[in-house]
């Protein structure tokens, strides 16, 4: 059976079909030849005689009419029961309250119990909206960083994808979604170490910032703890751009940890010129005096109980362990080697450096050659 397809019609439509039949045209005609159902034009007449009206609110009956006021009442009590605890809370939790509840009453009611103009809430709503967006790019962010930048990374990173958000809002975002970024502001600690008496001078005189790649390299230790055991990590940081450009790993703080770290290094050490260090022993022996005169390059030492003279190492040291040692735990020392080959890689081509205007060591580097060019 083919079903009847719905129709509509206007209220001029309607009173032409009364005034035919109260004219004195058939019943049945009339709906043969306007193909009408016969309860539609009776409803019609019926309407026309009692009220006047075809609307369906003129035609209800007193107790139709209370029973619609009645349910009307109930959901307004239901609604104001259900929100009544956010009447004295702030606009953005009340904006909530309403977003959360539109599947169940208007939007203009739930705004009027909570003493919120619309347009309050539209406005908070979109911006909401834009918010909760956001909010995927922050962790998106976050994440990529291995959990290490806060909000001026960030902030950063967000501006490269086209979005400017602020910091404040950016931190408001990490501590809803609790993301807690691993850095901490880096602080000095002095450690008692044994330290050489060389006559050796400070060379570099604290100027950290090179124009020339490879012409001063920093180095310096810290210890890592592998299988309940103290192990060691020597790195060479460029000064020219922050890249870590050589490191080593080992049981044994001395020399030969140091010579590996040098060994490791890609580049000529021919282009280097200056080599600055503090004044640990494993730093001047005849193994690393060798290596230096081999491909002449000048020795720099840290004056005497001064980190300062070597604050990049040592910055970079503090960025190495809140970034990669805490709260890892290695078990062997080729899985040390394994992980660390893998930060330094983040480190010098992902991981953006405020000295170098947040972008990463190696698009540092590249950026400067084609100025160069």
């Amino acid at each position: 059976m083919t079903k009847r397809e719905r129709r509509t019609f206007t209220e001029e439509f309607k009173q032409q079909m009364v005034q035919l039949y109260q004219n004195g045209k058939p019943r049945k005609e009339i709906i043969r030849e306007y193909d009408l159902t016969p309860s539609s034009l009776d409803k019609w007449v019926s309407q026309s005689q009692s009220s006047g009206s075809f609307k369906e609110k003129d035609n209800l009956t007193e107790e139709q009419k209370e029973l619609i006021e009645l349910r009307k009442r109930n959901k307004q009590l239901e609604m104001e029961n259900d929100i009544f605890k956010a009447s004295r809370a702030d606009t953005r939790t009340k904006v909530n309250v309403i977003k959360n509840n539109q599947h169940k009453y208007s939007i203009s009611a739930m705004c009027k119990v909570l003493q919120i103009p619309r347009s309050t809430y539209y406005y908070e709503a979109k911006e909401r909206t834009k918010e909760d967006d956001i909010t995927a790019d922050v962790i998106d962010v976050f994440q990529a960083s291995r959990q290490n930048y806060g909000t001026r990374k960030i902030k950063v990173e967000l501006k490269k994808r086209g979005l400017i958000v602020s910091r404040r809002r950016i931190g408001r975002i990490m501590q809803e979604q609790g993301l807690v970024s691993t850095y901490t502001i880096a602080q000095f600690k002095p450690h008692t170490k044994s330290c050489n008496e060389s006559e050796q001078k400070n060379e570099l005189n604290r100027a950290f910032d090179q124009e020339e790649e490879m012409t001063v390299v920093v180095s310096d230790l810290t210890y890592v703890r592998v299988n309940q055991k103290w192990h060691y990590v020597c790195v060479f940081v460029d000064l020219f751009n922050r890249e870590i450009v050589g490191f080593s790993t080992g049981p044994n703080k001395d020399a030969l940890l140091v010579y590996r770290a040098f060994a490791s290094i890609k580049v000529d050490l021919r282009k280097i010129q200056l080599f600055h260090t503090d004044r640990g022993n494993e730093f001047k022996n005849k193994l690393i005096d060798d290596a230096l005169e081999t491909f002449n390059i000048q020795r720099s030492l840290s004056m005497k109980g001064c980190p300062y003279d070597n604050a990049v190492a040592e910055a970079t040291f503090k960025i190495i362990k809140t970034e990669f040692v805490k709260g890892q735990h290695f078990n062997s020392l080729e899985e040390l080697t394994r992980e660390l080959h893998d930060y330094v890689h983040w480190f010098n081509h992902i991981r953006i450096h405020g000295t170098l205007g947040y972008v990463s060591p190696i698009d540092y580097k590249l950026e400067h050659l084609k100025k160069v060019v």
